[in-house]
């Protein structure tokens, strides 16, 4: 037959441990308390009506059942510290310091704070692989055939491109830092090129090569920059040349009509620098096509301010005849196609400026349709000084300075009856019998253009 402790279970034993603290807990309450600071030992009496071998195997599971119930009552202490009965009754046994000191040295354990503190899990890291641009660098070179600090472009730069393999690391979205893993080039960049300007020359008068520049004073081009090469051609003063070429602060290459050579860079101005060098210009570009070989049957080039500034104050005018129809050999020209100042200088030999008895009494500065033996009586009259300036003028371009049918005024088309060239020698043929007349009348022409400078 079996002991009857055999058949009991845990449950059992722990109810019979908790009716033996009840029991000792009501002894304690009758006799004294006692200072102590030894724990007490609880033992367990059972029945000793059992054999040895019997006993033997009852001790083995009693001590694997104590075993068993104080780690379940350990762990119950440590889960329920305050809330036990055991608990309670173990601490009034136990030094109350001790016990102190261990309840104030454990602290409920703050996992958030834990997890704060060893994983901060807003930080983030990630390796990309992505194409990305290359800076192309800007490279500076000096310029002698630019203004002085001046900039210009001789080349846009042009990015590269490149495979770059890195760890970016973003903290609450935000980017943090980078780590570069690896570079692969995929394509150079291109330099970016700034020529900047060295030349005073250039910068003071404010031009550039290929600008317009003007002589200050009559010069011969050269062949090459030396005062001893060949001179390739002569240029008069505030005539105006083409920049070609810089080669030194001290000489430049320029054009001319079409003809190149070198000139001292002193010799020359812009219209920066002069700001009148423009009209004189002009004055001197009509100027250098006077000769007595030049074509009449087409415009001079002139101004009505221009007309006034010879016609005024010409000291041989007595009567101030030319002064006072100056707009009527403007006037001729334009409307007929033929230069006003041949016209007029024929009217001064021809009248000897005004004092003809013809000129005086008929209007005629012409000695129009005169015959050398009848001059007078020949020679046509006029109501005014302009209506005989027009009608000469109109008979000169139809008979005298156009081939036959060229297209004239008024849709007429020239007759051409005693046309021999377009020139002073050409007209002389047909229209005087003094052979020298044409020499004559461009003297009076160099007088009159000689009036401008």
């Amino acid at each position: 037959m079996l002991d009857n402790h055999d058949n009991r279970n845990l449950s059992d034993v722990f109810k019979e441990l908790q009716e033996i603290q009840q029991s000792q807990a009501a002894n304690n309450k009758k006799r004294p308390k006692k200072k102590t600071n030894a724990r007490k030992n609880f033992a367990f009496h059972f029945p000793s009506n059992h054999s040895s071998s019997s006993s033997k195997n009852s001790d083995l599971k009693l001590s694997h059942i104590i075993v068993g119930c104080g780690i379940l009552i350990v762990g119950l202490a440590v889960l329920f510290p305050k809330n036990t009965s055991f608990t309670q009754s173990y601490a009034k046994e136990e030094n109350i310091e001790e016990i102190s000191e261990y309840e104030l040295n454990r602290h409920r354990l703050n996992i958030q704070s834990i997890i704060s503190e060893n994983a901060d899990m807003g930080k983030v890291k990630e390796q990309i692989t992505e194409e990305r641009d290359v800076e192309f660098i800007t490279e500076y070179q000096n310029n002698p055939t630019l203004p002085k600090s001046e900039e210009i472009i001789k080349q846009e730069g042009v990015l590269g491109k490149e495979n770059v393999t890195a760890i970016k690391t973003f903290e609450n979205g935000n980017f943090v830092e980078e780590i570069i893993l690896s570079k692969e080039k995929l394509v150079d960049p291109i330099s970016k090129i700034i020529d900047i300007g060295t030349s005073e020359f250039l910068a003071k008068h404010k031009v550039h090569i290929g600008d317009i520049m003007y002589f200050v004073n009559t010069a011969n081009l050269k062949e090459t920059p030396e005062e001893t090469a060949k001179d390739v051609a002569e240029v008069k003063k505030s005539l105006d040349v083409k920049l070609l070429e810089l080669p030194s602060e001290e000489w430049c290459k320029v054009s001319f009509d079409n003809i190149e050579g070198y000139i001292k860079t002193s010799n020359l101005t812009s219209a920066s620098t002069t700001p009148n060098i423009v009209e004189k210009n002009r004055i001197q570009r009509i100027l250098i096509k006077v000769n007595i070989d030049m074509e009449l049957n087409r415009t001079s080039g002139l101004t009505l301010n221009d007309y006034k500034k010879m016609f005024t104050g010409l000291p041989n005018d007595k009567n101030k005849i030319f002064q006072d129809n100056y707009t009527a050999f403007y006037n001729a020209e334009k409307k007929y196609n033929i230069n006003g100042i041949f016209l007029a200088s024929i009217a001064i030999h021809e009248s000897g400026w005004g004092t003809s008895q013809i000129a005086n009494e008929k209007k005629n500065l012409f000695g129009y349709g005169s015959y050398d033996a009848t001059p007078y009586e020949s020679s046509f009259e006029f109501a005014d000084y302009a209506e005989g300036i027009e009608t000469v003028a109109k008979s000169l371009v139809k008979y005298y300075l156009n081939p036959s049918g060229t297209k004239i005024y008024d849709g007429e088309l020239a007759a051409a009856w005693y046309y021999n060239g377009p020139t002073l020698q050409g007209v002389n043929t047909r229209y005087a019998s003094d052979a020298e007349w044409h020499t004559k009348v461009f003297k009076y022409m160099e007088t009159l253009y000689n009036r401008l400078q």
